[in-house]
Protein backbone atom coordinates (compact mmCIF):
# COMPACT_ATOMS: atom_id res chain seq x y z
CA UNK A 1 0.00 0.00 0.00
CA UNK A 2 1.07 3.59 -0.58
CA UNK A 3 2.40 5.42 2.49
CA UNK A 4 0.05 7.67 4.42
CA UNK A 5 0.88 11.20 3.23
CA UNK A 6 1.14 13.52 6.23
CA UNK A 7 1.29 17.30 6.41
CA UNK A 8 2.33 19.18 9.54
CA UNK A 9 0.61 22.33 10.82
CA UNK A 10 3.40 24.35 12.37
CA UNK A 11 7.10 23.99 13.09
CA UNK A 12 6.93 23.40 16.84
CA UNK A 13 9.94 21.98 18.62
CA UNK A 14 8.27 18.61 19.23
CA UNK A 15 7.48 18.36 15.52
CA UNK A 16 11.02 19.09 14.36
CA UNK A 17 12.83 17.18 17.10
CA UNK A 18 10.70 14.07 17.49
CA UNK A 19 7.64 13.63 15.26
CA UNK A 20 8.95 14.62 11.82
CA UNK A 21 11.97 12.26 12.10
CA UNK A 22 9.64 9.45 13.22
CA UNK A 23 7.18 10.05 10.36
CA UNK A 24 10.14 9.89 7.96
CA UNK A 25 11.35 6.60 9.48
CA UNK A 26 8.06 4.68 9.51
CA UNK A 27 7.59 2.79 6.21
CA UNK A 28 3.82 3.39 6.22
CA UNK A 29 4.08 7.19 6.46
CA UNK A 30 5.61 10.01 4.46
CA UNK A 31 6.09 13.69 5.25
CA UNK A 32 4.82 15.58 2.21
CA UNK A 33 4.45 19.16 3.47
CA UNK A 34 5.00 21.40 6.46
CA UNK A 35 3.17 24.67 6.99
CA UNK A 36 4.04 27.81 8.91
CA UNK A 37 2.78 31.37 8.96
CA UNK A 38 6.45 32.29 8.48
CA UNK A 39 7.58 31.32 4.93
CA UNK A 40 11.25 31.20 5.91
CA UNK A 41 10.60 28.90 8.84
CA UNK A 42 8.52 26.59 6.67
CA UNK A 43 11.29 26.52 4.07
CA UNK A 44 14.00 25.69 6.63
CA UNK A 45 11.98 22.83 8.13
CA UNK A 46 10.95 21.50 4.71
CA UNK A 47 14.58 21.39 3.56
CA UNK A 48 15.54 19.41 6.63
CA UNK A 49 12.90 16.76 5.95
CA UNK A 50 12.85 16.86 2.14
CA UNK A 51 9.22 17.93 1.86
CA UNK A 52 7.24 20.89 0.52
CA UNK A 53 7.08 24.20 2.42
CA UNK A 54 3.62 25.78 2.67
CA UNK A 55 2.80 29.29 3.88
CA UNK A 56 -0.33 29.21 6.02
CA UNK A 57 -2.32 26.38 7.54
CA UNK A 58 -5.39 26.66 5.25
CA UNK A 59 -3.12 26.25 2.22
CA UNK A 60 -1.80 22.96 3.56
CA UNK A 61 -5.29 21.67 4.33
CA UNK A 62 -6.33 22.42 0.75
CA UNK A 63 -3.58 20.23 -0.75
CA UNK A 64 -4.90 17.06 -2.43
CA UNK A 65 -1.59 15.25 -1.78
CA UNK A 66 -2.11 15.39 2.02
CA UNK A 67 -4.09 12.47 3.50
CA UNK A 68 -3.59 13.35 7.17
CA UNK A 69 -2.22 16.13 9.32
CA UNK A 70 -0.23 16.30 12.52
CA UNK A 71 -1.21 19.23 14.78
CA UNK A 72 1.57 20.29 17.21
CA UNK A 73 0.17 23.78 17.83
CA UNK A 74 -0.35 25.27 21.33
CA UNK A 75 -3.26 23.62 23.15
CA UNK A 76 -5.59 26.62 22.83
CA UNK A 77 -5.36 26.41 19.02
CA UNK A 78 -6.06 22.68 18.72
CA UNK A 79 -9.85 22.88 18.51
CA UNK A 80 -9.87 25.38 15.64
CA UNK A 81 -7.34 23.56 13.48
CA UNK A 82 -8.39 20.01 14.29
CA UNK A 83 -11.91 20.95 13.19
CA UNK A 84 -10.61 22.66 10.06
CA UNK A 85 -8.56 19.59 9.15
CA UNK A 86 -11.49 17.21 9.66
CA UNK A 87 -13.77 19.43 7.55
CA UNK A 88 -11.08 19.38 4.85
CA UNK A 89 -11.31 15.57 4.84
CA UNK A 90 -7.99 14.89 6.58
CA UNK A 91 -7.24 12.35 9.28
CA UNK A 92 -5.72 14.04 12.35
CA UNK A 93 -2.99 13.22 14.84
CA UNK A 94 -3.30 15.98 17.46
CA UNK A 95 -0.91 16.77 20.26
CA UNK A 96 -2.31 16.20 23.73
CA UNK A 97 -4.70 17.40 24.94
CA UNK A 98 -6.96 17.30 21.87
CA UNK A 99 -8.62 20.47 23.19
CA UNK A 100 -8.81 22.29 26.51
CA UNK A 101 -12.55 21.56 26.87
CA UNK A 102 -14.10 18.06 27.16
CA UNK A 103 -17.31 19.03 25.36
CA UNK A 104 -15.34 20.44 22.43
CA UNK A 105 -13.22 17.28 22.34
CA UNK A 106 -16.38 15.16 22.23
CA UNK A 107 -17.77 17.28 19.40
CA UNK A 108 -14.59 16.80 17.36
CA UNK A 109 -14.65 13.05 17.97
CA UNK A 110 -18.23 12.96 16.69
CA UNK A 111 -17.28 15.08 13.66
CA UNK A 112 -14.48 12.64 12.81
CA UNK A 113 -16.82 9.68 13.15
CA UNK A 114 -19.47 11.31 10.97
CA UNK A 115 -16.89 11.74 8.21
CA UNK A 116 -15.27 8.31 8.62
CA UNK A 117 -11.99 9.94 9.64
CA UNK A 118 -9.47 9.09 12.33
CA UNK A 119 -8.81 11.58 15.14
CA UNK A 120 -6.01 10.36 17.40
CA UNK A 121 -4.49 12.06 20.43
CA UNK A 122 -0.70 12.01 20.51
CA UNK A 123 -0.08 10.43 23.92
CA UNK A 124 3.08 8.54 23.06
CA UNK A 125 4.06 6.75 26.25
CA UNK A 126 1.16 4.27 26.07
CA UNK A 127 2.78 2.85 22.91
CA UNK A 128 6.00 1.86 24.72
CA UNK A 129 6.46 -1.87 25.35
CA UNK A 130 7.48 -1.37 29.00
CA UNK A 131 3.87 -0.72 30.03
CA UNK A 132 2.71 -4.03 28.55
CA UNK A 133 5.30 -5.77 30.75
CA UNK A 134 3.96 -3.98 33.84
CA UNK A 135 0.39 -4.95 32.89
CA UNK A 136 1.41 -8.60 32.46
CA UNK A 137 3.10 -8.70 35.86
CA UNK A 138 0.00 -7.23 37.45
CA UNK A 139 -2.26 -9.80 35.74
CA UNK A 140 0.02 -12.60 36.90
CA UNK A 141 -0.42 -11.48 40.49
CA UNK A 142 3.25 -10.89 41.30
CA UNK A 143 2.30 -8.12 43.79
CA UNK A 144 -1.09 -9.50 44.80
CA UNK A 145 -4.27 -7.48 44.56
CA UNK A 146 -3.67 -3.89 43.51
CA UNK A 147 -4.26 -1.38 46.30
CA UNK A 148 -2.95 1.94 44.99
CA UNK A 149 -1.22 3.69 42.11
CA UNK A 150 1.20 6.63 42.31
CA UNK A 151 2.58 8.65 39.38
CA UNK A 152 4.80 11.71 39.07
CA UNK A 153 5.88 13.78 36.11
CA UNK A 154 7.80 16.97 36.90
CA UNK A 155 10.30 18.95 34.85
CA UNK A 156 12.70 21.84 35.59
CA UNK A 157 11.72 25.46 35.01
CA UNK A 158 11.29 26.59 31.42
CA UNK A 159 12.49 29.84 29.81
CA UNK A 160 10.25 32.74 30.81
CA UNK A 161 8.96 33.18 27.25
CA UNK A 162 7.97 29.52 26.83
CA UNK A 163 4.40 29.12 25.53
CA UNK A 164 3.60 26.78 28.43
CA UNK A 165 3.57 29.85 30.70
CA UNK A 166 1.00 31.65 28.53
CA UNK A 167 -2.66 31.23 29.56
CA UNK A 168 -4.02 32.50 26.24
CA UNK A 169 -2.30 29.55 24.53
CA UNK A 170 -3.63 26.95 26.93
CA UNK A 171 -0.46 26.71 29.00
CA UNK A 172 -0.04 25.40 32.52
CA UNK A 173 1.22 22.34 34.33
CA UNK A 174 -2.03 20.39 34.18
CA UNK A 175 -2.40 20.70 30.39
CA UNK A 176 1.26 20.05 29.66
CA UNK A 177 2.69 17.55 32.18
CA UNK A 178 -0.38 16.64 34.25
CA UNK A 179 -1.75 14.81 31.23
CA UNK A 180 0.85 12.06 31.72
CA UNK A 181 0.08 10.83 35.25
CA UNK A 182 -3.68 11.19 34.66
CA UNK A 183 -3.45 9.16 31.45
CA UNK A 184 -1.22 6.62 33.20
CA UNK A 185 -3.87 6.16 35.89
CA UNK A 186 -6.44 5.49 33.17
CA UNK A 187 -4.07 3.06 31.49
CA UNK A 188 -3.48 1.04 34.66
CA UNK A 189 -6.78 1.38 36.55
CA UNK A 190 -9.32 1.49 33.74
CA UNK A 191 -12.10 3.84 32.62
CA UNK A 192 -14.18 4.29 35.79
CA UNK A 193 -11.86 6.67 37.61
CA UNK A 194 -13.29 9.63 39.48
CA UNK A 195 -11.53 12.70 40.86
CA UNK A 196 -11.71 12.85 44.66
CA UNK A 197 -9.56 15.94 45.21
CA UNK A 198 -7.08 18.22 43.49
CA UNK A 199 -4.78 21.19 44.05
CA UNK A 200 -3.28 23.52 41.45
CA UNK A 201 -0.60 26.03 42.41
CA UNK A 202 0.52 29.12 40.50
CA UNK A 203 4.18 29.96 40.95
CA UNK A 204 5.47 33.42 41.76
CA UNK A 205 5.10 35.85 38.83
CA UNK A 206 3.36 33.20 36.70
CA UNK A 207 -0.08 33.45 35.10
CA UNK A 208 -0.71 29.69 34.83
CA UNK A 209 -0.67 26.75 37.21
CA UNK A 210 2.92 25.54 37.59
CA UNK A 211 2.30 22.51 39.79
CA UNK A 212 -0.50 20.31 41.00
CA UNK A 213 -1.62 17.12 42.65
CA UNK A 214 -4.74 15.00 42.31
CA UNK A 215 -6.34 12.07 44.08
CA UNK A 216 -8.48 9.72 41.99
CA UNK A 217 -10.25 6.48 42.86
CA UNK A 218 -11.90 3.51 41.18
CA UNK A 219 -15.36 2.25 42.21
CA UNK A 220 -13.57 -0.53 44.11
CA UNK A 221 -11.56 1.95 46.17
CA UNK A 222 -8.16 1.68 44.47
CA UNK A 223 -6.59 5.14 44.70
CA UNK A 224 -4.35 7.04 42.30
CA UNK A 225 -2.10 9.73 43.77
CA UNK A 226 -0.73 12.00 41.05
CA UNK A 227 1.87 14.79 41.13
CA UNK A 228 2.96 17.09 38.29
CA UNK A 229 4.85 20.34 37.83
CA UNK A 230 6.80 22.66 35.53
CA UNK A 231 9.38 24.01 37.98
CA UNK A 232 10.68 20.94 39.81
CA UNK A 233 13.50 18.42 39.75
CA UNK A 234 12.95 15.98 36.89
CA UNK A 235 10.89 12.91 37.78
CA UNK A 236 9.08 10.57 35.42
CA UNK A 237 7.84 7.46 37.19
CA UNK A 238 4.93 5.45 38.45
CA UNK A 239 4.41 2.79 41.08
CA UNK A 240 1.82 0.07 41.58
CA UNK A 241 1.30 -0.91 45.21
CA UNK A 242 -0.19 -4.32 45.82
CA UNK A 243 -1.12 -6.49 48.77
CA UNK A 244 2.20 -8.38 48.66
CA UNK A 245 4.61 -6.06 46.85
CA UNK A 246 5.05 -3.21 44.44
CA UNK A 247 6.13 -2.52 40.85
CA UNK A 248 8.18 0.61 40.14
CA UNK A 249 8.92 2.05 36.70
CA UNK A 250 11.28 4.99 36.20
CA UNK A 251 11.53 6.96 32.93
CA UNK A 252 7.90 6.02 32.48
CA UNK A 253 6.75 8.83 30.20
CA UNK A 254 9.51 10.14 27.92
CA UNK A 255 12.24 7.48 27.65
CA UNK A 256 14.71 7.97 24.77
CA UNK A 257 14.60 5.38 22.01
CA UNK A 258 17.93 3.88 23.17
CA UNK A 259 16.94 3.65 26.84
CA UNK A 260 16.95 0.18 28.48
CA UNK A 261 13.91 0.26 30.80
CA UNK A 262 14.14 -1.47 34.16
CA UNK A 263 10.95 -2.71 35.82
CA UNK A 264 11.59 -3.10 39.55
CA UNK A 265 9.51 -5.65 41.50
CA UNK A 266 9.80 -5.45 45.28
CA UNK A 267 8.30 -8.21 47.45
CA UNK A 268 8.84 -9.66 50.90
CA UNK A 269 11.16 -12.32 49.44
CA UNK A 270 13.45 -9.87 47.64
CA UNK A 271 13.84 -7.41 44.79
CA UNK A 272 13.83 -8.31 41.10
CA UNK A 273 14.96 -5.91 38.38
CA UNK A 274 13.70 -6.82 34.91
CA UNK A 275 15.86 -5.17 32.25
CA UNK A 276 14.04 -4.65 28.95
CA UNK A 277 15.17 -3.94 25.42
CA UNK A 278 14.91 -0.34 24.17
CA UNK A 279 11.73 0.70 22.42
CA UNK A 280 10.89 3.79 20.35
CA UNK A 281 7.53 5.10 21.53
CA UNK A 282 7.55 7.98 19.04
CA UNK A 283 7.95 5.66 16.08
CA UNK A 284 5.38 3.29 17.57
CA UNK A 285 2.86 6.12 17.88
CA UNK A 286 3.25 7.15 14.25
CA UNK A 287 2.89 3.52 13.19
CA UNK A 288 -0.23 3.17 15.35
CA UNK A 289 -1.76 6.25 13.72
CA UNK A 290 -1.10 4.87 10.24
CA UNK A 291 -2.55 1.51 11.29
CA UNK A 292 -5.69 3.21 12.65
CA UNK A 293 -6.17 5.05 9.37
CA UNK A 294 -5.77 1.78 7.45
CA UNK A 295 -8.26 0.03 9.75
CA UNK A 296 -10.82 2.82 9.37
CA UNK A 297 -13.04 4.62 11.83
CA UNK A 298 -15.73 1.93 11.52
CA UNK A 299 -13.56 -0.85 12.96
CA UNK A 300 -14.07 -0.37 16.70
CA UNK A 301 -11.82 2.26 18.28
CA UNK A 302 -8.46 1.95 16.50
CA UNK A 303 -7.29 5.40 17.61
CA UNK A 304 -8.26 5.06 21.28
CA UNK A 305 -10.70 7.97 21.28
CA UNK A 306 -12.57 6.45 24.20
CA UNK A 307 -9.55 7.03 26.40
CA UNK A 308 -9.10 10.52 24.94
CA UNK A 309 -12.66 11.43 25.93
CA UNK A 310 -12.18 10.05 29.43
CA UNK A 311 -8.85 11.88 29.77
CA UNK A 312 -10.48 15.16 28.71
CA UNK A 313 -13.20 14.75 31.33
CA UNK A 314 -10.73 13.86 34.11
CA UNK A 315 -8.53 16.87 33.32
CA UNK A 316 -11.61 19.08 33.47
CA UNK A 317 -12.66 17.54 36.78
CA UNK A 318 -9.18 18.04 38.26
CA UNK A 319 -9.33 21.72 37.34
CA UNK A 320 -12.85 22.10 38.73
CA UNK A 321 -11.95 20.35 41.98
CA UNK A 322 -8.89 22.55 42.41
CA UNK A 323 -10.93 25.71 41.74
CA UNK A 324 -13.62 24.75 44.27
CA UNK A 325 -10.97 24.04 46.90
CA UNK A 326 -9.40 27.45 46.31
CA UNK A 327 -12.80 29.13 46.62
CA UNK A 328 -13.59 27.32 49.88
CA UNK A 329 -10.15 28.18 51.24
CA UNK A 330 -10.64 31.88 50.54
CA UNK A 331 -14.11 31.91 52.07
CA UNK A 332 -12.89 30.22 55.23
CA UNK A 333 -9.90 32.55 55.74
CA UNK A 334 -10.12 34.60 58.94
CA UNK A 335 -11.07 38.22 58.52
CA UNK A 336 -8.31 40.81 58.84
CA UNK A 337 -10.72 43.75 59.08
CA UNK A 338 -10.11 44.21 62.79
CA UNK A 339 -13.78 43.62 63.62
Amino acid sequence: MEPLRIGVLGCADIARRRMLPAIARVPDTEVVAVASRDPERAARTAREFDCRPVTGYPELLARPDVDAVYVPLPAALHAEWVEAALRAGKHVLAEKPVTTDPDRTAALVELARSRDLILMENVMFVHHAQHAVVARLLREGVIGELRAFEATFTIPALPDDDIRYRPELGGGALSDVGVYPVRAALHVLGPELAVVGAVLTTGAERLVDTSGAALLRTPDGVTASLLFGLEHAYRSRYELIGATGRIVLDRAFTPPADHHPVVRVERFDGVQEIRLEPDDQVRNTVAAFASAVRAGAGSGDPAGVGDSLRLARLLHDVRERAASLLTRSRRSSPSCSGA
